[in-house]
Protein backbone atom coordinates (compact mmCIF):
# COMPACT_ATOMS: atom_id res chain seq x y z
CA UNK A 1 0.00 0.00 0.00
CA UNK A 2 1.36 3.30 -0.98
CA UNK A 3 2.60 5.48 1.79
CA UNK A 4 0.13 8.78 1.25
CA UNK A 5 2.02 10.91 3.51
CA UNK A 6 5.10 10.31 2.64
CA UNK A 7 3.68 11.33 -1.25
CA UNK A 8 2.25 14.59 0.06
CA UNK A 9 5.83 15.30 1.63
CA UNK A 10 7.12 14.30 -2.16
CA UNK A 11 5.08 16.97 -3.75
CA UNK A 12 6.04 18.99 -1.80
CA UNK A 13 9.98 18.42 -1.98
CA UNK A 14 10.73 18.92 1.73
CA UNK A 15 11.74 14.98 2.21
CA UNK A 16 14.53 13.34 0.58
CA UNK A 17 14.06 10.10 2.50
CA UNK A 18 10.22 10.00 1.41
CA UNK A 19 11.64 10.70 -2.33
CA UNK A 20 13.69 7.53 -1.75
CA UNK A 21 10.66 5.69 -0.01
CA UNK A 22 8.31 6.26 -2.98
CA UNK A 23 10.78 5.29 -5.65
CA UNK A 24 11.39 2.57 -4.11
CA UNK A 25 7.67 1.55 -3.92
CA UNK A 26 7.10 2.19 -7.60
CA UNK A 27 9.87 0.59 -8.83
CA UNK A 28 8.45 -2.88 -6.82
CA UNK A 29 5.59 -2.35 -8.37
CA UNK A 30 6.06 -1.06 -11.65
CA UNK A 31 4.05 1.91 -11.29
CA UNK A 32 4.26 4.31 -14.07
CA UNK A 33 2.96 8.59 -14.02
CA UNK A 34 -0.03 7.55 -15.45
CA UNK A 35 -0.95 5.05 -13.67
CA UNK A 36 -1.40 7.46 -10.01
CA UNK A 37 -5.36 7.25 -11.05
CA UNK A 38 -7.94 9.50 -8.88
CA UNK A 39 -7.95 7.46 -5.71
CA UNK A 40 -10.27 8.38 -2.78
CA UNK A 41 -8.49 7.27 0.47
CA UNK A 42 -9.11 7.84 4.32
CA UNK A 43 -6.45 9.03 6.87
CA UNK A 44 -2.87 7.21 6.79
CA UNK A 45 -0.39 7.88 9.77
CA UNK A 46 -3.35 10.75 11.03
CA UNK A 47 -2.91 12.95 7.36
CA UNK A 48 -5.96 13.14 5.54
CA UNK A 49 -5.71 12.44 1.51
CA UNK A 50 -7.36 15.07 -0.58
CA UNK A 51 -9.79 12.90 -2.80
CA UNK A 52 -7.47 13.14 -5.78
CA UNK A 53 -4.05 12.66 -6.05
CA UNK A 54 -2.05 12.61 -8.98
CA UNK A 55 1.75 12.57 -9.74
CA UNK A 56 2.73 14.70 -13.05
CA UNK A 57 5.51 12.91 -15.19
CA UNK A 58 7.95 15.67 -14.20
CA UNK A 59 7.67 14.86 -10.38
CA UNK A 60 8.05 11.04 -11.18
CA UNK A 61 11.27 11.24 -12.77
CA UNK A 62 12.67 13.58 -9.78
CA UNK A 63 11.37 10.77 -7.35
CA UNK A 64 12.89 7.96 -9.98
CA UNK A 65 16.17 9.80 -10.17
CA UNK A 66 16.60 9.96 -6.25
CA UNK A 67 17.25 6.31 -6.07
CA UNK A 68 19.62 5.92 -9.20
CA UNK A 69 23.26 5.11 -7.01
CA UNK A 70 26.23 6.43 -9.04
CA UNK A 71 29.99 6.56 -8.43
CA UNK A 72 29.20 10.36 -7.47
CA UNK A 73 27.06 9.04 -4.08
CA UNK A 74 28.43 5.40 -3.44
CA UNK A 75 31.33 5.05 -1.32
CA UNK A 76 34.45 6.77 -3.43
CA UNK A 77 37.05 4.76 -1.94
CA UNK A 78 35.43 1.71 -2.91
CA UNK A 79 34.99 3.18 -6.55
CA UNK A 80 38.75 4.67 -6.92
CA UNK A 81 39.45 0.71 -5.82
CA UNK A 82 37.19 -1.14 -8.37
CA UNK A 83 38.25 1.29 -11.32
CA UNK A 84 42.11 0.90 -10.90
CA UNK A 85 42.15 -2.80 -10.07
CA UNK A 86 42.69 -3.84 -13.91
CA UNK A 87 45.29 -1.04 -13.85
CA UNK A 88 47.10 -3.39 -11.11
CA UNK A 89 46.81 -6.19 -13.13
CA UNK A 90 48.02 -4.56 -15.89
CA UNK A 91 51.55 -3.14 -14.69
CA UNK A 92 52.38 -6.66 -12.35
CA UNK A 93 52.64 -8.05 -15.31
CA UNK A 94 54.70 -5.51 -17.28
CA UNK A 95 57.09 -5.41 -14.26
CA UNK A 96 57.04 -9.69 -13.64
CA UNK A 97 58.60 -9.88 -17.46
CA UNK A 98 61.14 -6.94 -16.39
CA UNK A 99 62.15 -8.49 -13.39
CA UNK A 100 62.58 -11.68 -14.78
CA UNK A 101 63.94 -11.02 -18.56
CA UNK A 102 67.18 -13.21 -17.92
CA UNK A 103 65.56 -15.76 -16.91
CA UNK A 104 62.64 -15.71 -19.72
CA UNK A 105 65.53 -15.26 -22.39
CA UNK A 106 67.37 -18.58 -21.40
CA UNK A 107 64.10 -20.10 -21.56
CA UNK A 108 62.01 -19.05 -24.67
CA UNK A 109 65.08 -16.90 -26.61
CA UNK A 110 67.94 -19.60 -25.95
CA UNK A 111 71.16 -18.30 -28.05
CA UNK A 112 74.53 -18.91 -27.78
CA UNK A 113 75.17 -14.81 -27.55
CA UNK A 114 73.90 -13.60 -24.05
CA UNK A 115 72.85 -10.35 -24.87
CA UNK A 116 71.71 -11.67 -27.68
CA UNK A 117 69.17 -13.63 -25.81
CA UNK A 118 68.32 -10.42 -23.21
CA UNK A 119 67.91 -8.17 -26.09
CA UNK A 120 65.31 -10.23 -27.50
CA UNK A 121 63.69 -11.20 -24.75
CA UNK A 122 63.76 -6.97 -24.09
CA UNK A 123 62.37 -6.25 -27.39
CA UNK A 124 59.12 -8.96 -26.69
CA UNK A 125 58.55 -6.80 -23.79
CA UNK A 126 58.67 -3.59 -25.60
CA UNK A 127 56.73 -5.28 -28.39
CA UNK A 128 53.78 -4.87 -26.51
CA UNK A 129 53.82 -1.28 -26.55
CA UNK A 130 53.33 -0.99 -30.32
CA UNK A 131 50.21 -3.50 -30.25
CA UNK A 132 48.78 -0.27 -27.39
CA UNK A 133 48.05 2.52 -30.17
CA UNK A 134 45.87 0.10 -31.88
CA UNK A 135 44.05 -0.74 -28.43
CA UNK A 136 43.66 3.11 -28.24
CA UNK A 137 42.03 3.80 -30.84
CA UNK A 138 39.28 0.54 -31.13
CA UNK A 139 39.02 -0.24 -27.53
CA UNK A 140 39.02 3.47 -27.04
CA UNK A 141 36.34 4.61 -29.39
CA UNK A 142 34.24 1.60 -27.88
CA UNK A 143 34.19 3.26 -24.09
CA UNK A 144 33.57 6.70 -25.55
CA UNK A 145 30.58 4.92 -27.55
CA UNK A 146 29.16 2.11 -25.05
CA UNK A 147 30.73 3.61 -21.78
CA UNK A 148 33.14 3.27 -19.21
CA UNK A 149 32.70 0.51 -17.26
CA UNK A 150 31.87 -2.06 -20.14
CA UNK A 151 35.44 -0.97 -21.56
CA UNK A 152 36.71 -1.67 -18.12
CA UNK A 153 35.49 -4.57 -17.73
CA UNK A 154 36.84 -5.90 -21.46
CA UNK A 155 39.94 -4.61 -20.89
CA UNK A 156 40.60 -6.85 -18.01
CA UNK A 157 39.88 -10.01 -19.90
CA UNK A 158 41.94 -9.34 -22.54
CA UNK A 159 44.58 -8.80 -20.15
CA UNK A 160 43.80 -11.87 -18.13
CA UNK A 161 44.55 -14.01 -21.47
CA UNK A 162 47.44 -12.49 -22.49
CA UNK A 163 48.96 -13.08 -18.56
CA UNK A 164 48.19 -16.87 -18.98
CA UNK A 165 49.77 -17.07 -21.79
CA UNK A 166 53.29 -15.96 -21.13
CA UNK A 167 52.99 -18.16 -17.28
CA UNK A 168 51.80 -21.32 -18.90
CA UNK A 169 53.59 -21.99 -22.67
CA UNK A 170 56.23 -24.54 -22.21
CA UNK A 171 59.87 -23.16 -23.19
CA UNK A 172 61.80 -23.40 -26.41
CA UNK A 173 63.54 -26.79 -25.98
CA UNK A 174 60.39 -28.19 -25.12
CA UNK A 175 57.87 -26.71 -27.79
CA UNK A 176 60.32 -25.21 -30.15
CA UNK A 177 59.93 -22.14 -32.07
CA UNK A 178 55.89 -21.89 -30.90
CA UNK A 179 57.15 -21.22 -27.45
CA UNK A 180 58.45 -17.49 -28.63
CA UNK A 181 55.50 -16.85 -30.53
CA UNK A 182 52.83 -17.94 -27.97
CA UNK A 183 55.11 -15.37 -25.51
CA UNK A 184 55.16 -12.30 -28.15
CA UNK A 185 51.49 -13.12 -29.07
CA UNK A 186 50.50 -13.11 -25.23
CA UNK A 187 52.43 -9.69 -25.15
CA UNK A 188 50.77 -8.52 -27.99
CA UNK A 189 47.49 -9.25 -26.96
CA UNK A 190 48.30 -7.51 -23.41
CA UNK A 191 49.66 -4.17 -25.46
CA UNK A 192 46.84 -3.93 -27.19
CA UNK A 193 44.07 -3.90 -24.03
CA UNK A 194 46.58 -1.55 -22.11
CA UNK A 195 46.25 0.65 -24.65
CA UNK A 196 42.93 1.88 -23.71
CA UNK A 197 43.60 0.61 -19.98
CA UNK A 198 45.19 3.65 -18.45
CA UNK A 199 43.21 6.19 -20.30
CA UNK A 200 39.71 4.39 -19.11
CA UNK A 201 40.79 4.28 -16.00
CA UNK A 202 42.05 8.41 -15.87
CA UNK A 203 39.11 9.20 -17.52
CA UNK A 204 36.70 7.56 -15.07
CA UNK A 205 38.53 9.09 -11.84
CA UNK A 206 38.76 12.43 -13.72
CA UNK A 207 34.78 12.23 -14.28
CA UNK A 208 34.22 11.14 -10.62
CA UNK A 209 36.82 13.50 -8.48
CA UNK A 210 35.09 15.92 -6.47
CA UNK A 211 35.88 19.39 -7.08
CA UNK A 212 39.06 21.00 -6.76
CA UNK A 213 40.55 17.48 -6.36
CA UNK A 214 41.02 16.26 -9.36
CA UNK A 215 44.70 15.67 -9.67
CA UNK A 216 44.30 14.15 -6.37
CA UNK A 217 41.81 11.29 -8.05
CA UNK A 218 43.65 11.07 -11.39
CA UNK A 219 46.49 10.14 -9.07
CA UNK A 220 45.52 6.79 -8.10
CA UNK A 221 45.64 5.54 -11.94
CA UNK A 222 49.58 5.75 -11.34
CA UNK A 223 49.53 4.98 -7.60
CA UNK A 224 47.93 1.42 -8.23
CA UNK A 225 50.94 0.79 -10.73
CA UNK A 226 53.02 1.43 -7.89
CA UNK A 227 51.09 -1.23 -5.16
CA UNK A 228 51.55 -3.96 -8.32
CA UNK A 229 55.58 -2.94 -8.59
CA UNK A 230 55.64 -3.37 -4.66
CA UNK A 231 53.71 -6.25 -4.29
CA UNK A 232 55.43 -7.80 -7.86
CA UNK A 233 59.24 -6.88 -6.12
CA UNK A 234 58.28 -8.44 -3.01
CA UNK A 235 57.03 -11.51 -4.36
CA UNK A 236 60.31 -11.35 -6.69
CA UNK A 237 61.96 -11.41 -2.86
CA UNK A 238 60.75 -14.17 -1.68
CA UNK A 239 61.30 -16.57 -4.07
CA UNK A 240 64.88 -15.78 -4.31
CA UNK A 241 64.92 -16.26 -0.83
CA UNK A 242 62.84 -19.57 -1.25
CA UNK A 243 64.79 -20.67 -4.54
CA UNK A 244 68.34 -21.21 -5.85
CA UNK A 245 69.19 -19.15 -9.08
CA UNK A 246 69.12 -22.29 -10.82
CA UNK A 247 65.74 -23.37 -10.05
CA UNK A 248 64.44 -19.60 -10.55
CA UNK A 249 66.24 -19.53 -14.03
CA UNK A 250 64.30 -23.27 -14.58
CA UNK A 251 60.73 -22.88 -13.50
CA UNK A 252 60.37 -20.39 -10.86
CA UNK A 253 59.93 -17.10 -12.48
CA UNK A 254 56.69 -18.51 -13.64
CA UNK A 255 55.26 -18.81 -10.09
CA UNK A 256 54.94 -14.48 -10.05
CA UNK A 257 52.63 -14.78 -13.67
CA UNK A 258 50.39 -17.96 -11.81
CA UNK A 259 49.71 -15.52 -8.79
CA UNK A 260 48.91 -12.72 -11.27
CA UNK A 261 46.26 -15.37 -13.21
CA UNK A 262 45.05 -16.66 -9.74
CA UNK A 263 44.10 -12.77 -8.68
CA UNK A 264 42.01 -12.47 -12.03
CA UNK A 265 38.39 -13.94 -10.92
CA UNK A 266 38.70 -11.37 -7.51
CA UNK A 267 39.50 -8.45 -9.79
CA UNK A 268 37.11 -9.42 -12.36
CA UNK A 269 34.55 -9.64 -9.05
CA UNK A 270 35.09 -6.27 -8.23
CA UNK A 271 35.32 -3.66 -11.66
CA UNK A 272 31.90 -5.55 -12.96
CA UNK A 273 30.62 -4.18 -9.67
CA UNK A 274 31.42 -0.90 -11.56
CA UNK A 275 28.49 1.90 -12.45
CA UNK A 276 28.61 4.15 -15.45
CA UNK A 277 29.93 7.82 -14.61
CA UNK A 278 27.28 10.59 -14.40
CA UNK A 279 29.27 12.47 -16.73
CA UNK A 280 28.93 9.75 -19.24
CA UNK A 281 25.64 8.70 -18.23
CA UNK A 282 24.55 12.87 -18.89
CA UNK A 283 25.41 12.83 -22.64
CA UNK A 284 22.62 13.38 -24.45
CA UNK A 285 24.95 12.25 -28.04
CA UNK A 286 26.95 9.34 -27.88
CA UNK A 287 29.83 9.65 -31.21
CA UNK A 288 30.20 6.91 -33.52
CA UNK A 289 33.41 5.25 -34.63
CA UNK A 290 32.84 7.60 -37.41
CA UNK A 291 32.90 10.50 -35.33
CA UNK A 292 35.63 9.71 -32.94
CA UNK A 293 37.93 9.14 -35.80
CA UNK A 294 36.91 12.58 -37.40
CA UNK A 295 37.21 14.15 -33.89
CA UNK A 296 40.90 12.53 -33.23
CA UNK A 297 42.09 13.54 -36.70
CA UNK A 298 40.87 17.07 -36.36
CA UNK A 299 42.66 17.31 -32.76
CA UNK A 300 46.16 15.73 -33.48
CA UNK A 301 47.84 18.67 -32.41
CA UNK A 302 46.81 17.81 -28.78
CA UNK A 303 47.73 14.66 -29.50
CA UNK A 304 50.91 14.46 -30.20
CA UNK A 305 51.52 17.10 -27.35
CA UNK A 306 50.05 15.00 -25.21
CA UNK A 307 52.22 12.20 -26.52
CA UNK A 308 55.08 14.19 -25.58
CA UNK A 309 54.20 14.74 -22.09
CA UNK A 310 53.85 11.11 -21.61
CA UNK A 311 57.50 10.29 -22.86
CA UNK A 312 58.86 11.36 -19.81
CA UNK A 313 56.64 9.71 -17.39
CA UNK A 314 57.23 6.49 -19.25
CA UNK A 315 60.98 6.54 -20.00
CA UNK A 316 61.48 7.81 -15.92
CA UNK A 317 58.86 5.11 -15.13
CA UNK A 318 60.45 1.75 -16.71
CA UNK A 319 63.53 2.79 -16.13
CA UNK A 320 63.10 3.15 -12.10
CA UNK A 321 61.11 -0.10 -11.94
CA UNK A 322 61.38 -2.67 -14.71
CA UNK A 323 64.70 -2.07 -15.49
CA UNK A 324 66.25 -1.28 -11.90
CA UNK A 325 66.62 -5.50 -11.05
CA UNK A 326 68.02 -6.04 -14.68
CA UNK A 327 70.30 -2.77 -14.40
CA UNK A 328 71.39 -3.86 -10.66
CA UNK A 329 72.26 -7.29 -11.56
CA UNK A 330 73.55 -7.35 -15.10
CA UNK A 331 75.56 -3.50 -15.06
CA UNK A 332 76.07 -2.71 -11.58
CA UNK A 333 77.03 -6.50 -10.54
CA UNK A 334 74.85 -6.38 -7.04
CA UNK A 335 72.63 -9.12 -5.99
CA UNK A 336 69.03 -9.84 -7.02
CA UNK A 337 67.78 -9.42 -4.25
CA UNK A 338 69.44 -5.98 -3.58
CA UNK A 339 68.13 -4.51 -6.44
CA UNK A 340 64.64 -6.16 -5.93
CA UNK A 341 64.46 -4.22 -2.03
CA UNK A 342 65.44 -1.06 -4.02
CA UNK A 343 62.56 -1.49 -6.56
CA UNK A 344 59.63 -2.23 -3.92
CA UNK A 345 60.95 0.69 -1.95
CA UNK A 346 61.09 3.11 -5.49
CA UNK A 347 57.60 1.73 -5.52
CA UNK A 348 56.65 2.80 -2.17
CA UNK A 349 58.36 6.48 -2.98
CA UNK A 350 56.23 6.42 -5.94
CA UNK A 351 53.15 5.91 -3.63
CA UNK A 352 53.89 8.70 -1.69
CA UNK A 353 54.89 11.58 -4.65
CA UNK A 354 52.07 10.64 -6.84
CA UNK A 355 48.92 11.73 -4.43
CA UNK A 356 51.03 14.32 -2.69
CA UNK A 357 52.02 16.06 -5.99
CA UNK A 358 48.69 15.27 -8.00
CA UNK A 359 46.98 16.97 -4.78
CA UNK A 360 49.76 20.29 -5.30
CA UNK A 361 48.89 20.78 -8.76
CA UNK A 362 45.11 21.32 -7.73
CA UNK A 363 46.16 23.89 -5.73
CA UNK A 364 48.92 25.74 -7.80
CA UNK A 365 47.95 24.41 -10.99
CA UNK A 366 49.04 21.63 -13.45
CA UNK A 367 52.06 24.20 -15.22
CA UNK A 368 54.13 24.88 -12.65
CA UNK A 369 54.54 21.50 -10.75
CA UNK A 370 55.01 19.97 -14.69
CA UNK A 371 57.90 23.35 -15.49
CA UNK A 372 59.39 22.70 -12.33
CA UNK A 373 60.15 18.40 -12.74
CA UNK A 374 60.73 18.14 -16.49
CA UNK A 375 64.06 21.12 -16.00
CA UNK A 376 65.33 19.41 -12.79
CA UNK A 377 64.78 16.03 -14.47
CA UNK A 378 67.05 17.42 -17.38
CA UNK A 379 69.53 19.14 -14.86
CA UNK A 380 70.04 16.09 -12.52
CA UNK A 381 69.71 12.55 -14.11
CA UNK A 382 72.59 11.96 -16.25
CA UNK A 383 75.00 13.75 -13.26
CA UNK A 384 72.94 11.16 -10.70
CA UNK A 385 73.28 7.81 -12.55
CA UNK A 386 77.05 9.14 -13.59
CA UNK A 387 77.70 9.24 -9.60
CA UNK A 388 76.06 5.58 -9.30
CA UNK A 389 77.68 3.68 -11.76
CA UNK A 390 81.20 5.52 -10.56
CA UNK A 391 80.99 3.26 -7.25
CA UNK A 392 78.46 0.94 -7.75
CA UNK A 393 76.97 -0.27 -3.89
CA UNK A 394 73.22 -1.42 -2.52
CA UNK A 395 73.73 2.42 -0.87
CA UNK A 396 73.99 4.46 -3.71
CA UNK A 397 71.48 2.67 -6.12
CA UNK A 398 68.44 3.42 -3.50
CA UNK A 399 69.41 6.84 -2.86
CA UNK A 400 69.79 7.04 -6.96
CA UNK A 401 66.46 5.54 -7.53
CA UNK A 402 64.71 7.47 -4.50
CA UNK A 403 65.62 10.51 -6.46
CA UNK A 404 64.96 9.66 -9.32
CA UNK A 405 61.42 8.50 -8.35
CA UNK A 406 60.41 11.86 -6.77
CA UNK A 407 61.30 13.28 -9.89
CA UNK A 408 58.93 10.82 -11.89
CA UNK A 409 56.05 11.48 -8.85
CA UNK A 410 56.20 14.48 -8.98
CA UNK A 411 55.75 15.10 -12.43
CA UNK A 412 53.42 12.45 -12.93
CA UNK A 413 51.22 13.83 -10.22
CA UNK A 414 50.24 16.68 -12.51
CA UNK A 415 50.55 14.70 -15.62
CA UNK A 416 47.71 12.49 -15.49
CA UNK A 417 44.99 14.91 -14.95
CA UNK A 418 46.83 17.59 -17.35
CA UNK A 419 46.47 14.97 -20.31
CA UNK A 420 42.24 14.49 -18.97
CA UNK A 421 41.87 17.88 -19.36
CA UNK A 422 43.15 18.86 -22.56
CA UNK A 423 41.58 16.14 -24.45
CA UNK A 424 38.12 17.08 -26.41
CA UNK A 425 35.43 15.73 -23.93
CA UNK A 426 33.56 13.29 -26.49
CA UNK A 427 36.60 11.29 -27.50
CA UNK A 428 38.52 11.99 -23.79
CA UNK A 429 39.01 8.83 -23.64
CA UNK A 430 40.21 7.75 -26.94
CA UNK A 431 42.59 10.97 -27.38
CA UNK A 432 44.18 10.26 -23.53
CA UNK A 433 44.90 6.78 -24.68
CA UNK A 434 46.45 7.47 -28.49
CA UNK A 435 48.54 10.02 -26.67
CA UNK A 436 49.81 7.62 -24.12
CA UNK A 437 50.15 4.43 -26.44
CA UNK A 438 52.02 6.48 -28.37
CA UNK A 439 54.21 7.79 -25.63
CA UNK A 440 54.81 4.00 -24.92
CA UNK A 441 55.84 2.68 -28.18
CA UNK A 442 58.83 4.83 -27.06
CA UNK A 443 59.41 4.92 -23.07
CA UNK A 444 58.36 0.96 -23.21
CA UNK A 445 61.36 0.10 -24.43
CA UNK A 446 63.50 1.94 -22.35
CA UNK A 447 64.98 -1.16 -20.96
CA UNK A 448 66.35 -2.43 -24.27
CA UNK A 449 67.18 1.16 -25.44
CA UNK A 450 68.99 1.30 -21.79
CA UNK A 451 70.98 -1.87 -22.68
CA UNK A 452 71.71 -1.61 -25.98
CA UNK A 453 73.24 2.21 -24.98
CA UNK A 454 75.24 0.72 -22.23
CA UNK A 455 76.76 -2.07 -24.90
CA UNK A 456 77.38 0.26 -28.02
CA UNK A 457 79.02 3.02 -26.06
CA UNK A 458 80.55 1.31 -23.06
CA UNK A 459 79.19 4.13 -20.81
CA UNK A 460 77.19 2.46 -17.99
CA UNK A 461 75.18 5.95 -17.48
CA UNK A 462 74.07 6.24 -20.95
CA UNK A 463 70.75 5.43 -19.49
CA UNK A 464 70.44 9.04 -17.71
CA UNK A 465 71.26 10.74 -21.00
CA UNK A 466 68.01 8.32 -22.36
CA UNK A 467 66.17 10.27 -19.62
CA UNK A 468 67.35 13.55 -19.89
CA UNK A 469 66.18 13.61 -23.50
CA UNK A 470 62.80 12.08 -22.51
CA UNK A 471 62.71 15.17 -19.56
CA UNK A 472 63.09 17.68 -22.73
CA UNK A 473 60.41 16.74 -24.65
CA UNK A 474 58.02 16.47 -21.57
CA UNK A 475 58.85 20.43 -21.26
CA UNK A 476 58.10 21.31 -24.97
CA UNK A 477 55.12 19.54 -24.87
CA UNK A 478 53.69 21.35 -21.49
CA UNK A 479 55.29 24.77 -23.34
CA UNK A 480 53.20 23.76 -26.01
CA UNK A 481 49.75 22.16 -24.44
CA UNK A 482 49.31 25.77 -22.15
CA UNK A 483 51.39 28.62 -24.65
CA UNK A 484 48.18 30.64 -24.13
CA UNK A 485 47.01 32.50 -21.13
CA UNK A 486 43.47 30.90 -21.95
CA UNK A 487 44.87 27.40 -21.83
CA UNK A 488 46.90 28.32 -18.33
CA UNK A 489 43.92 29.87 -16.44
CA UNK A 490 41.06 26.67 -18.39
CA UNK A 491 43.69 24.12 -16.93
CA UNK A 492 45.56 25.78 -13.50
CA UNK A 493 43.47 23.71 -11.12
CA UNK A 494 40.41 21.04 -11.00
Amino acid sequence: MVNWSELNEVASGTSGEALKSAASHFEKRNIQPRSLRPIVGTAVHGSALPRRTEMRPQLFEKVMSTSHVTPANESRFKTVFRVVSGNFLEMYDFMVYGYYASAIAKTYFPSGNEFASLMLALSVFGAGFLMRPVGAIVLGAYIDHHGRRKGLILTLALMAVGTACVALVPGYATIGVLAPVVVLGGRLLQGFSAGVELGGVSVYLSEIATKGNKGFYCSWQSGSQQVAVVFAALIGVIMNRLLPPDQMTAWGWRVPFLIGCLIVPFLFIIRRSLRETDEFLAKKHRPSMGEIARSIAQSWGVVLAGMGMVIMTTVSFYMITAYTPTFGKEVLKLSSIDALVVTVCVGLSNLVWLPLMGAVSDRVGRRPVLLVFTILTILTSYPVVQWLVADPSFVRLLMCELWLSFLYGSYNGAMVVALTEVMPADVRTTGFSMAYSLATTIGGFTPAISTYLIHATGNKAAPGLWMGLAAICGLIATLVLYRSPEARNQYKTA
